[in-house]
């Protein structure tokens, strides 16, 4: 399995992080994408565990299900379908750091082709990155 890994810190509270990252609709304000769409609700929070997202940026059209949903906390998703990767899980999990909220995104995943997967890593982590400096303007606008 492959593995990437990205952190970032944001000068604001978890509820506030959270907010962005599990409004699975506004994902496109920050994560470098042209469109994101809840397909799905879940349950008990529209999105939470079991809702159904879809993804489009960089010529690939991906579809994710939410299968952890831990409000302030934790969320994590499994690759349905759309990207070069198999067996793809992600997780997104935050801890409160005094006043300000740590962000830590891990995706696991083996590549459909053999021999590409750190390829595939170093522009995943990209991607991540981007995402992460964009929430920071968001969140942090003065900074």
């Amino acid at each position: 399995m492959n593995r990437v890994e990205v952190e970032a810190s944001y000068r604001v509270p978890p509820a506030v992080v959270w907010s962005r990252i599990a409004d699975h609709e506004g994902l496109a304000d920050w994560l470098p994408l042209r469109e994101a769409v809840r397909r799905r609700r879940g349950f008990p929070d529209p999105n939470g565990v079991g809702a159904v997202r879809t993804l489009r940026g960089g010529g690939l059209v991906v579809e994710e299900e939410i299968t952890d949903f831990k409000p302030e906390e934790r969320l994590e998703y499994a690759l349905l379908a759309g990207a070069p990767l198999r067996e793809a899980r992600g997780e997104v999990v935050l801890t409160r750091d005094g006043e300000s909220t740590r962000v830590r995104w891990v995706v696991r995943f083996r590549p459909a082709l053999p021999g590409t997967g750190w390829v595939v890593s170093a522009l995943l982590a990209r991607i991540l990155e981007r995402g992460l400096d964009r929430l920071r303007r968001l969140l942090e606008p003065d900074r």
